[in-house]
């Protein structure tokens, strides 16, 4: 079954090194925690807001093992007054034999205010 995998963080600071490291973090508890294998993902989607502009926070697929086919695009998400600054998110298309209700969507750092009742249990 393909199922949606939703993810996203924060970073301080609008520096290439920080936004490669968190999104590299994130992507590799996404996988882990989902137990998702690289040749199992469909696409990875990463939209960032519009006050991170030093890299692009895709590139930190670059750092994993076995994401060399995996195909990935950066889009910006929409400027909502308001809304949480210098986050990332991902969405993650891939095959998996999880429910839905299974399904480990990760938040770290400030973003663990977007979804709280999205938050793994335990």
């Amino acid at each position: 079954m393909m199922r949606g995998i939703r993810g996203a963080t924060t970073v301080e600071k609008n520096e290439a090194t920080e936004i490669e490291r968190e999104t590299e973090r994130l992507l590799r508890k996404m996988v882990a925690d989902n137990e998702i294998q690289p040749e199992h993902i469909a696409q990875v989607l990463v939209t960032v807001t519009d006050d991170i502009d030093a890299c692009f926070p895709a590139k930190a697929l670059r750092n994993l093992k076995g994401f060399d086919f995996v195909p990935v695009m950066c889009a910006q998400e929409i400027p909502v007054k308001g809304s949480l600054p210098r986050c990332i998110r991902v969405m993650m298309t891939a095959q998996t034999d999880r429910d839905q209700q299974d399904v480990c969507h990760i938040f770290l750092n400030q973003a663990i205010t977007l979804r709280p009742d999205l938050l793994q249990k335990g």
